[in-house]
């Protein structure tokens, strides 16, 4: 059995770089885009949109620009999880915790 003050020591370890991972991601920003640039979204690495800028040409048609909003969104919070899962993978891998777990 390992020694219990090791075991907690990693554990402290672990949690300071976690706390570390999610405040680098509060200050990462991911981009996407919609409708060849008409609509750009710009979203942290812990899922918070930031801004959302949208071309004036493209406010002429409110249905289409629902839905380049939405398709930005969307683009934007998908990138922003993968990046958060990549440092936290990061985090991981240094425990010797199968891929995926967390």
């Amino acid at each position: 059995m390992k020694d219990p003050l090791k075991m907690l020591k990693q554990v402290q370890q672990m949690q300071d770089k976690m706390n570390k991972v999610q405040a680098e991601l509060d200050t990462e920003t991911v981009e996407a885009t919609a409708g060849g640039g008409a609509v750009r979204v710009v979203a942290t690495g812990n899922q918070k949109v930031v801004s959302v800028a949208i071309d004036p040409a493209a406010a002429s048609d409110t249905e289409m620009l629902q839905d380049l909003v939405v398709a930005a969104v969307n683009e934007a919070m998908e990138k922003s999880k993968q990046l958060a899962a990549s440092k936290m993978q990061a985090v991981a891998s240094g425990l010797g915790l199968p891929p995926g777990l967390m």
